[in-house]
């Protein structure tokens, strides 16, 4: 490829988002990527034969992360819920250096939350064996990144708790005070039934299959919740945020 043609100018129609940059920006920080091989000069690239734009079909809202990507090498600071969508168009595109890196700061995020837990899935069963006839309160504690999966923790006040990628698969919870709590990444996959989730943060919580008949949804962030396949029988949503969610 010739001087010229490297700094060439491309101009790309991203899901309706414009875009100006060049082949080389494209082809030459991830050299085995699918931006790469398209303007490799081996592919015909085929243009609007009005504006010359080159279409690809895909949401443009975090393309400009990925340009700066492959001009210098740096990652965005984002949102755990921006990180993910642009994992998944770093993935579409093959980009194997930014996955690398997205996955990096993710995984790092986890084991962070993990050890700054202040009990362990061992203190809570201690707890849950000792409990008699008054259910058990937790109330305000860091359980980050724990897995409490199958657990019975029925009536559970864990009301205005950090429980970011906690893990309740399989977990009963009916009943449980979540009020509050901030419920980021967590796995809720279980028995919800009559909980109380107002106010609560579930950004990206996984709910797929739970049964939530009656469940308290009062002004609670939903935003990229998993909701399909959920029993919600009677379950109510008053000034809650579904952006993003997925309901069916």
């Amino acid at each position: 490829m010739n001087t010229d043609t490297c700094y060439s100018i491309i101009r790309l129609n991203i899901g309706g988002s414009i875009f100006c940059t060049t082949v080389d920006t494209l082809t030459q920080r991830e050299p085995q990527s699918m931006l790469a091989a398209m303007f490799s000069g081996r592919h015909t690239v085929h243009k609007d034969s009005d504006t010359g734009y080159v279409f690809v079909d895909r949401d443009g809202t975090h393309f400009r992360h990925i340009l700066n990507w492959l001009r210098d090498r740096v990652a965005p600071n984002l949102s755990d819920l921006e990180r993910l969508e642009l994992l998944r168009e770093a993935e579409y595109y093959q980009l194997l250096g930014l996955v690398e890196r997205i996955n990096m700061v993710l995984n790092k995020k986890k084991v962070d939350e993990k050890m700054d837990a202040d009990l362990t899935r061992t203190d809570i069963i201690k707890c849950l064996q000792s409990k008699t006839k008054y259910f058990l309160k937790l109330r305000g504690v860091n359980l980050s990144g724990l897995d409490l999966s199958n657990l019975d923790l029925s009536r559970v006040d864990l009301s205005r708790a950090c429980l970011k990628n906690t893990n309740f698969s399989g977990a009963i919870l009916r009943d449980a005070n979540f009020s509050e709590a901030n419920l980021e990444g967590a796995n809720l996959k279980g028995d919800l039934l009559s909980v109380d989730l107002s106010r609560a943060c579930l950004k990206n919580t996984n709910f797929s299959g739970a049964i939530l008949r009656n469940a308290n949804f009062r002004e609670t962030n939903l935003e990229g919740a998993n909701l399909k396949g959920t029993e919600l029988g009677f379950a109510y949503f008053t000034g809650a945020n579904l952006q993003h969610a997925i309901l069916k």
